[in-house]
C-alpha cells in the first residue's frame, strides 16, 4: 500500500472522534460473483464496517481486518 486511505473523511467523522468499526465474518458464497472470483478458495473472509453499517473493506482474515483498522486509527470491534 502506498498511501493511507482517509477512513475518517469517508465515514463523515471528525479526526478527534473515537471511530469504531465493526469486523465480521462474511461467507464468500454471499458475495457478488466478481468478488468471489478474486477471493480464490477461501470460504470466509472478513468485512470492516462503519458504525452505520457501510462496508469499508473486505480482507482475507480477522487479524488483517484488525490491523487495517488500527493502522487507520480506528477502534475495531468483533461482531458475529
Amino acid at each position: 500500500m502506498d498511501h493511507k486511505f482517509d477512513f475518517a473523511a469517508h465515514m463523515g467523522q471528525p479526526e478527534t472522534a473515537e471511530r469504531i468499526v465493526y469486523v465480521r465474518p462474511v461467507s464468500v458464497s454471499d458475495l457478488p460473483e466478481e468478488v468471489r472470483a478474486q477471493v480464490g478458495d477461501l470460504g470466509t473472509i472478513y468485512a470492516v464496517h462503519s458504525e452505520d453499517g457501510e462496508r469499508l473493506a473486505l480482507v482475507r482474515d480477522r487479524k488483517l481486518a484488525f490491523v487495517l483498522a488500527r493502522q487507520n486509527d480506528l477502534a475495531p470491534v468483533n461482531v458475529h
